[in-house]
Protein backbone atom coordinates (compact mmCIF):
# COMPACT_ATOMS: atom_id res chain seq x y z
CA UNK A 1 0.00 0.00 0.00
CA UNK A 2 1.26 3.26 -0.99
CA UNK A 3 0.83 6.25 1.13
CA UNK A 4 1.68 10.41 0.57
CA UNK A 5 0.81 13.24 2.37
CA UNK A 6 0.29 16.85 1.43
CA UNK A 7 1.44 19.16 3.26
CA UNK A 8 -0.52 22.28 2.31
CA UNK A 9 -4.09 20.68 2.76
CA UNK A 10 -4.68 21.70 5.10
CA UNK A 11 -5.86 18.73 6.87
CA UNK A 12 -4.13 16.78 9.79
CA UNK A 13 -1.46 14.61 8.79
CA UNK A 14 -2.68 11.85 11.30
CA UNK A 15 -6.35 12.17 9.37
CA UNK A 16 -4.43 11.80 5.97
CA UNK A 17 -3.10 8.72 6.92
CA UNK A 18 -6.53 7.04 8.35
CA UNK A 19 -8.42 8.46 5.40
CA UNK A 20 -5.94 6.64 3.33
CA UNK A 21 -6.59 3.36 5.14
CA UNK A 22 -10.11 3.66 5.20
CA UNK A 23 -10.11 4.34 1.05
CA UNK A 24 -7.95 1.33 0.24
CA UNK A 25 -10.33 -0.59 2.70
CA UNK A 26 -13.35 0.17 1.15
CA UNK A 27 -12.32 -0.03 -2.65
CA UNK A 28 -10.88 -3.28 -1.78
CA UNK A 29 -6.61 -2.86 -2.29
CA UNK A 30 -6.48 -3.55 1.55
CA UNK A 31 -7.86 -6.91 2.30
CA UNK A 32 -9.05 -8.06 6.04
CA UNK A 33 -6.71 -9.85 7.58
CA UNK A 34 -3.47 -7.53 5.41
CA UNK A 35 -0.95 -6.03 7.77
CA UNK A 36 -0.53 -2.66 7.45
CA UNK A 37 3.05 -0.94 7.49
CA UNK A 38 5.21 -0.18 10.22
CA UNK A 39 4.58 2.47 12.27
CA UNK A 40 8.76 3.48 11.92
CA UNK A 41 9.31 2.24 8.56
CA UNK A 42 5.94 4.00 7.39
CA UNK A 43 6.96 7.55 9.58
CA UNK A 44 10.31 7.05 7.91
CA UNK A 45 8.47 6.67 4.34
CA UNK A 46 6.20 9.33 5.05
CA UNK A 47 9.16 11.79 6.94
CA UNK A 48 7.03 12.20 9.65
CA UNK A 49 7.14 11.61 13.23
CA UNK A 50 6.24 8.38 14.65
CA UNK A 51 3.70 9.93 16.71
CA UNK A 52 1.79 10.49 13.97
CA UNK A 53 1.61 7.29 12.64
CA UNK A 54 0.68 5.82 16.10
CA UNK A 55 -2.44 8.42 16.30
CA UNK A 56 -3.27 7.53 13.00
CA UNK A 57 -3.49 3.67 14.14
CA UNK A 58 -4.69 4.18 16.97
CA UNK A 59 -7.76 6.44 15.59
CA UNK A 60 -8.40 3.32 12.65
CA UNK A 61 -8.54 1.28 15.87
CA UNK A 62 -11.16 3.53 17.80
CA UNK A 63 -13.30 3.58 14.84
CA UNK A 64 -12.62 -0.46 14.61
CA UNK A 65 -11.20 -0.42 11.04
CA UNK A 66 -7.58 -2.05 12.12
CA UNK A 67 -6.49 -4.35 15.13
CA UNK A 68 -3.50 -4.64 16.49
CA UNK A 69 -2.03 -7.84 17.36
CA UNK A 70 1.09 -7.12 20.43
CA UNK A 71 4.33 -8.30 18.49
CA UNK A 72 2.66 -8.79 15.79
CA UNK A 73 1.52 -5.50 14.25
CA UNK A 74 -1.91 -3.62 13.08
CA UNK A 75 -4.45 -5.76 10.49
CA UNK A 76 -7.30 -4.33 8.56
CA UNK A 77 -10.42 -6.28 10.39
CA UNK A 78 -14.09 -7.42 9.19
CA UNK A 79 -16.11 -4.38 7.83
CA UNK A 80 -17.95 -3.14 10.72
CA UNK A 81 -18.13 -0.22 12.60
CA UNK A 82 -18.68 0.13 16.30
CA UNK A 83 -21.42 3.13 15.74
CA UNK A 84 -24.95 3.14 15.15
CA UNK A 85 -26.71 3.37 11.82
CA UNK A 86 -28.37 6.85 13.59
CA UNK A 87 -24.26 7.92 14.43
CA UNK A 88 -23.12 6.64 11.04
CA UNK A 89 -25.32 8.91 8.83
CA UNK A 90 -24.80 11.91 10.94
CA UNK A 91 -20.72 11.28 10.17
CA UNK A 92 -21.40 10.67 6.83
CA UNK A 93 -23.76 13.85 6.49
CA UNK A 94 -21.35 16.12 7.76
CA UNK A 95 -18.55 15.13 5.48
CA UNK A 96 -21.17 15.63 3.36
CA UNK A 97 -22.00 18.84 4.01
CA UNK A 98 -18.76 19.90 3.86
CA UNK A 99 -18.75 18.49 0.38
CA UNK A 100 -21.73 20.46 -0.56
CA UNK A 101 -20.20 23.92 0.46
CA UNK A 102 -17.16 23.22 -1.37
CA UNK A 103 -19.10 22.65 -4.70
CA UNK A 104 -21.03 25.82 -4.28
CA UNK A 105 -17.66 27.41 -3.83
CA UNK A 106 -16.61 25.87 -6.52
CA UNK A 107 -20.02 26.74 -8.59
CA UNK A 108 -20.91 23.20 -9.54
CA UNK A 109 -24.40 22.58 -10.14
CA UNK A 110 -26.64 20.68 -8.42
CA UNK A 111 -27.48 17.63 -11.33
CA UNK A 112 -23.42 17.79 -12.21
CA UNK A 113 -22.43 17.22 -8.63
CA UNK A 114 -24.63 14.46 -8.10
CA UNK A 115 -23.63 12.62 -11.35
CA UNK A 116 -19.97 13.02 -10.41
CA UNK A 117 -20.83 11.53 -6.73
CA UNK A 118 -22.93 9.03 -9.05
CA UNK A 119 -19.61 8.15 -10.74
CA UNK A 120 -17.56 8.07 -7.94
CA UNK A 121 -19.23 5.20 -6.23
CA UNK A 122 -19.48 3.06 -8.99
CA UNK A 123 -16.09 3.60 -9.22
CA UNK A 124 -15.34 2.65 -6.03
CA UNK A 125 -17.76 -0.73 -6.33
CA UNK A 126 -15.72 -1.43 -9.57
CA UNK A 127 -12.22 -0.92 -7.77
CA UNK A 128 -13.92 -3.94 -4.73
CA UNK A 129 -14.79 -5.74 -7.93
CA UNK A 130 -11.52 -5.66 -9.73
CA UNK A 131 -10.21 -6.37 -5.80
CA UNK A 132 -11.83 -9.32 -4.80
CA UNK A 133 -10.85 -12.78 -5.71
CA UNK A 134 -12.39 -14.85 -8.40
CA UNK A 135 -14.60 -17.15 -7.67
CA UNK A 136 -12.37 -20.38 -7.37
CA UNK A 137 -9.42 -18.94 -6.37
CA UNK A 138 -7.98 -19.67 -2.93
Amino acid sequence: MFFSVNYKSGKPVYLQVVDQVKAAAASGALQRGEPLPSIRPLAEQLRINRNTVAKAYAELESQGVIETLPGKGCFLTEARTPFRKEARHKLLAEEIDAVVVQAHHLQVAKPEFLELARERYELLEQKRHDAAPAQGES
